[in-house]
């Protein structure tokens, strides 16, 4: 049981200090919360394996928390403590997802108890839940943010199943990487994986190349050749790029797709094939529809379930863990002088912008390695990979500052440099306005006509 995580949550400071002496003494690891809207800052930073908490606390209660998050890490599981007069609520919780309730007063052992059938279904456990050294299905996604944790538990609950699973995400987020890991969190992870780039092969060839051949079915034909499809039997296909898939073929695949069988060019019959697919897109498929590039009928044959990879600009608390192994990756490779980024590098890494995600950021650090001459990188360095374009997040008093002057400016265009009727429209007094216009050195004559 110990070295997994317990997030404690009760406004009854003296309760939190009896539990977490008593969870401590059996080798857990306690972290404290004296309300529900601190509890869920802990749960967006630190992931604990399990959460308890109080039913009735002041402000947000403990129902609201365990609803608020369940949207931070949906697997979390969760054990409220009632008392005797709030079982009903408590029961009415149980319902909605929450893994136990315990009725206060209660005695150790049956709290010990809770935890541990609690944590037999945490992610920590599902990890690890096999025997044969295959059981990181997560390997190479690093990450720590809330908003990836929860699509790798959504990505983990709908492996068990055998439902198609598109993933439609920018590019450079790493697709591949989590049709892997999905893939690996199957009941098909025995079987082989097989990616195929719809873009990258000619329309002419993808038939085959999917479906297999005969020996003399066209020229230069000369054996009998299985398909991806067959390859795949039992396992997984991933369909990478699909939105560039000709428009001709999708019907193709999509009679594939209903029947559950394969017939290779050349063939006169069929056989069944048991694949799961998996398919990934940069591309707005719903727009290609309406456009009439992508046809609805195959569009909701793939779309079963969708994964979407949020941007590295929407999960900038990796960059640093993703920079550093990124870092060490390229020095084991090559060799290079490089250890570690000063802390105005990395911060320049956290504010640039990321629009080619994480494949712009292994370039980026890749190109920092070979040049680096120090073991410290320095700011500079950083900014020269980033060609400058450092600006992703401006200062909040910055942000404020441009605004206002932009809607100075605004209102001034609007009015002609009628400073009273510029007033009216904010709602501010000539004098407060004036000042306003004073601190942006605004003059309102240079609007008049």
């Amino acid at each position: 049981m110990s070295g997994h995580s317990i997030l404690l949550v009760d406004d009854d400071p003296g309760l939190l200090k009896l539990l977490s002496l008593r969870l401590e003494a059996n080798g857990f690891e306690v972290d404290t919360a004296d309300s529900g809207l601190r509890a869920l800052g802990r749960i967006g930073a630190a992931r604990p394996d399990l959460l308890i908490t109080d039913l009735r606390m002041q402000g947000m209660d403990g129902l609201a928390l365990f609803e608020a998050a369940r949207k931070l890490a949906p697997s979390l599981p969760v054990i409220m403590l009632t008392a005797h007069g709030t079982i009903p609520d408590a029961v009415q919780a149980t319902r909605k997802g929450v893994f136990s309730y315990l009725t206060k007063p209660f005695d150790g052992k049956e709290l010990l108890e809770s935890i541990t059938k609690a944590l037999s279904q945490s992610r920590g456990h599902e990890g690890r839940e096999r025997a044969d050294g295959v059981d990181d299905w997560r390997h190479g996604i690093i990450s720590n943010s809330a908003v990836m944790e929860a699509l790798l538990d959504k990505t983990r609950r709908i492996a068990r199943s055998d439902a198609s699973v598109l993933i439609q995400s920018a590019s450079g987020t790493g697709k591949e990487l989590l049709a892997r890991a999905l893939h690996r969190a199957s009941p098909r992870r025995d079987a082989a994986f097989v990616p195929i780039n719809c873009a990258a092969i000619p329309e002419n060839l993808l038939e085959s190349e999917l479906f297999g051949h005969r020996k003399g079915s066209f020229t230069g034909a000369d054996r009998d050749r299985k398909g991806l499809f067959e390859t795949a039997s039992g396992g997984t296909l991933f369909l990478d790029e699909i939105g560039d898939m000709p428009l001709a073929f999708q019907a193709k695949l999509l009679r594939v797709l209903e029947d559950g069988e394969v017939r290779p060019v050349g063939a006169t019959r069929g056989f069944p094939v048991d694949v799961r697919i998996v398919s990934a897109t940069h591309a707005d498929l719903e727009a290609a529809i309406e456009a009439g590039h992508f046809r609805e009928d195959l569009f909701y044959r793939l779309n079963v379930v969708m994964l979407e990879i949020p941007s590295l600009s929407e999960r900038r608390e990796d960059i640093p863990l993703l920079a550093r192994h990124f870092l060490e990756r390229a020095c084991e490779r090559a060799g290079c002088h490089a250890r570690v980024f000063a802390p105005e590098a990395m911060e320049a890494l956290m504010l640039a912008p990321w629009k080619g995600n994480i494949r712009q950021l292994v370039n980026v650090v890749e190109q920092i390695a070979a040049l680096s001459q120090t073991a410290i990188i320095p700011e500079s360095l950083v900014r020269d990979a980033l060609r400058d374009k450092s600006g992703g997040i401006v200062p909040l008093a910055e942000a404020h500052n441009d605004f206002e002057r932009n809607y100075l400016i605004d209102l001034l265009r609007m009015t002609a440099g009628n400073v009273t009727q510029a007033a009216r429209l904010a709602k501010r007094n000539r004098t407060e306005f004036y000042r306003l216009l004073d601190r942006h050195e605004l003059e309102p004559g240079s609007f008049r006509p």
